[in-house]
């Protein structure tokens, strides 16, 4: 365990912790990033900040998720380009 007020994490273990976060996914990365704040102990979310260049948000919507068990869905269905069948409903097909 890292103390909070210790300088910066070992270049080894960083170099670990970023790219292991890097081929998650969603819910899985935020989780990953959770856990790896908390073995931090106090101060691991500044540290995990200046260090890793995680960010703060990401890293308490990963704390909430494992505190509570489940996954919070992400909100990538609501971004992006509409179908035409969409937004053009009345459209003749063909």
């Amino acid at each position: 365990m890292l103390l909070a007020n210790s300088p910066q994490l070992p270049e080894d273990l960083k170099a670990l912790y970023i790219k292991t976060a890097a081929k998650l996914k969603g819910s899985n990365r935020r989780q990953f990033m959770a856990e790896v704040v908390k073995g931090l102990g106090v101060g691991g979310q500044t540290l995990a900040e200046r260090e890793l260049g995680w960010n703060r948000r990401t890293v308490r919507k990963g704390t909430k998720e494992l505190n509570s068990g489940e996954a919070i869905e992400d909100g990538y269905w609501r971004s992006g380009r509409k179908k035409v069948e969409v937004k053009l409903p009345n459209r003749p097909v063909g």
